[in-house]
């Protein structure tokens, strides 16, 4: 019977670790580096015996250990035996693995052959009875003579067939008896043996037959140890997180542990539970049984761990390519607790951000790629977590792509953004509500217009990497706002009105138009970012939270309860996140490439070189001053009216300049020619009244020659 000793997980033995350090089956050598193979030889065998290898424990070399050593086998026998007590009362028991043996060897010397008897005697039956009802019609008096002839006949013929069928029965008894003869003898024969040889080593007929009758029973209980269900005895195993092994048996019993299995389900496994190649994990793929969803897996995080007594971080369970089907990693130690590899931007002389950037590492070691082209992204988490790391890893490849324009702010007015200054083409590191209203109507009034032009004039839907590389203004940009609620916390609300609608308009339809939007924030919920722009935002990236609630702001409803719950991540796990990275992708952990102060200068610096050889540099006012103020409503006027041609414009034909800027102006397919009039008439006189602007209408030329209201140039020189 075999005892474990076992020791909770992650608990330092200073002596132990002492001696593996300080062991080894090589001669002492001076350090150096590399140790020539002629210069390694083995210590004698007989120099040190019990402790010539760390393979040898440290309890054997004291007497203190061996004292403490026999103190935990005596516990564990008690323990042991209390498990075997138990298991005596159930069909696991010695007496019910004997009696199932013994049936089951039964059956094997009877066979199979029974079944041919009976069919044999089935036919044999059967021809009796049909030779006697040939021979009562055949006794009948009253029947014709040429009749009875034929009923004799008949009579004979079933007489042979019936004296066929009891020779065949005959043959198959006779065959059937020689079968279990054979077989009979064959499971005999050892006990003969046995008894035969333990009278001649313990010249006591009573004591070989005891020995034969207690190995007779040990093989008997070993081929009835398996129940009728296929299922054997388990003992208690160690804990993964204790030192045990992940096995089939014991990932069946902790998803049982868990809630997710019932005591009569088993996972359908469709690999091998097996250690990776770093064996620094397990990995399994496994379908679920019929009928349950992947989810209620998912959502088993915790028991699981607390069943494998590791911690929720190590264990990572991933959807399959169906419903039901799981892909387990468990970590045997907390991953993402080291210090992180070098990023690759460190070494990279230019990038594309039409082609994916790379994010960070899987808990499996892979590359995460992102592509944010049509994207927008989100990252969330409590201070420390790590955002500004995660977010750098775009900003920096955005920087390196000479034809990115960049558009910064940072609400919290800290110095993440600092380095940026020079790169990008508008930059707020002050956290000036006033310089992110410019910003955004900048982007949305000058960018996405010059953009929409473009557009038409290539007769194309979107933006690609072909129609950049043609036309400078189609160039990918980046608009990311640090701390929404930094801005928004102390402006009132028509200004926090106005910079909902720039923003959520800017992400609604700059993604097609190569715009990428990119928010980061503690706690994203509505109050920091308003709804109608989170839920546009495609790519989350969710470090470490405070609440299960948080997360799920983040990520979105429902994860958390599913196995993807930020709050689990580690504060030593910093830089660590759940990333999303796009509509229809899995979650999965994530560690972001980490870049210290000075390799961000010293990127930034590369991408200032690319940049001015490129001639996008952007010039130095726009650098400190964040760029042009933004237009005004005459100014949207004074162009509308230039668009004609004609010097006038009609008020049907503002509306249709203002819709192309602002989708609020233009017309629904429903809606009437006065209600539409009415309502965006509406529209104007409110922006003209929050501008303090009075401009004259009049009669003016139509483009049909028609005469309706509208607005002049001289009226609106004169305006200005």
């Amino acid at each position: 019977m075999s005892t474990h000793e076992t020791t909770p997980a992650g608990t330092p033995d200073p002596e132990w670790e002492a001696f593996l350090a300080g062991a080894s089956v090589w001669d002492e050598k001076p350090a150096p580096n590399v140790v020539p193979a002629e210069e390694i030889t083995l210590r004698p065998a007989d120099a040190d015996p019990m402790g010539s290898t760390p393979l040898t424990p440290e309890w054997v070399k004291s007497g203190a250990g061996w004292k403490g050593r026999g103190r935990v086998a005596r516990v564990n026998s008690v323990h042991a035996s209390r498990r075997w007590v138990r298991r005596q009362g159930g069909e696991h028991g010695h007496a019910a693995q004997v009696w199932r043996g013994l049936a089951r060897t039964v059956r094997w010397v009877k066979g199979v052959e029974g079944a041919d008897i009976d069919r044999a005697k089935h036919e044999a039956r059967r021809a009796q009875e049909a030779y006697r009802a040939a021979r009562r019609a055949h006794a009948r008096k009253l029947i014709p003579g040429d009749k009875k002839n034929k009923l004799a006949k008949m009579m004979d013929e079933s007489s042979k067939d019936s004296a066929a069928a009891m020779a065949a029965l005959s043959k198959v008894r006779k065959a059937t008896r020689a079968r279990r003869a054979w077989r009979a003898s064959a499971v005999a024969a050892p006990l003969v043996v046995a008894e035969a040889g333990s009278i001649l080593t313990l010249g006591d007929v009573t004591n070989g037959s005891l020995v034969t009758g207690a190995a007779t029973a040990f093989v008997l209980a070993l081929i009835g140890r398996r129940t009728d269900a296929g299922e054997t005895w388990q003992p208690d195993t160690v804990a993964l997180g204790d030192g045990g092994k992940l096995t089939d048996e014991t990932l069946n019993s902790a998803y049982r542990d868990a809630g997710v299995l019932k005591d009569d389900q088993v996972l359908k496994l469709l690999s091998p539970v097996a250690l990776t190649r770093d064996s620094d994990a397990y990995e399994v793929v496994f379908d679920l049984p019929s009928g349950m969803p992947t989810d209620k897996a998912l959502a088993a995080v915790k028991g699981l761990a607390s069943a494998m007594g590791v911690s929720i971080t190590q264990i990572h369970q991933g959807r399959g390519e169906r419903e039901g089907r799981i892909h387990l990693r468990v970590n045997l130690r907390i991953p993402f607790t080291g210090k992180p590899t070098p990023g690759p931007l460190l070494t990279a002389d230019r990038m594309d951000l039409f082609k994916p950037v790379p994010m960070g590492v899987s808990m499996r070691g892979h590359a995460v790629v992102t592509d944010w082209v049509e994207r927008s992204g989100l990252f969330g988490g409590e201070p420390g977590a790590g955002k500004s790391a995660a977010v750098n890893n775009v900003l920096l490849a955005a920087a390196l792509d000479p034809s990115v324009r960049l558009y910064l702010c940072d609400g919290k007015a800290g110095f993440d953004l600092v380095p940026f200054e020079g790169v990008a083409e508008m930059i707020d590191t002050a956290g000036d509500t006033e310089a992110l209203l410019a910003i955004l109507t900048h982007v949305w009034e000058v960018e996405v217009p010059a953009r929409r032009a473009a557009l038409r004039e290539h007769g194309a839907r979107k933006v690609s990497a072909e129609l950049a590389a043609r036309d400078g203004r189609l160039a990918l940009a980046i608009l990311f706002v640090d701390e929404w609620a930094s801005y928004v916390a102390g402006a009132d609300s028509k200004r926090r009105e106005e910079l909902n609608r720039l923003f959520q308009l800017i992400v609604s339809q700059g993604r097609a138009l190569g715009v990428v939007s990119l928010a980061a924030t503690q706690k994203p919920s509505s109050d920091s970012v308003p709804t109608s722009v989170r839920d546009l935002l495609s790519v989350r990236w969710a470090m470490r939270c405070m609440t299960p609630e948080a997360s799920d702001t983040i990520l979105g409803k429902g994860y958390a309860t599913n196995g993807q719950n930020a709050q689990t991540i580690l504060k030593t796990q910093r830089g660590v996140g759940i990333l999303m990275s796009g509509e229809s992708a899995e979650p999965e952990l994530t560690r972001g490439h980490y870049y210290s102060d000075a390799e961000v200068e010293q990127i930034v610096a590369r991408a200032t070189e690319l940049r001015t050889e490129a001639g996008t540099l952007p010039g130095a006012v726009a650098a400190e001053a964040g760029a042009p103020a933004p237009l005004r409503l005459l100014d949207h006027l004074i162009a509308a009216v230039e668009s004609t041609g004609r010097g006038v414009a009609t008020r049907a034909e503002v509306f249709a300049h203002l819709a192309g800027i602002d989708p609020q102006y233009a017309r629904d397919e429903d809606e009437s020619d006065g209600a539409y009039a009415s309502r965006v008439g509406k529209l104007l006189a409110a922006w003209m009244e929050s501008e303090g602007l009075e401009v004259a209408t009049a009669k003016v030329p139509g483009p049909d020659g028609g005469r309706s209201m509208g607005y002049r140039a001289e009226d609106l020189s004169d305006t200005e």
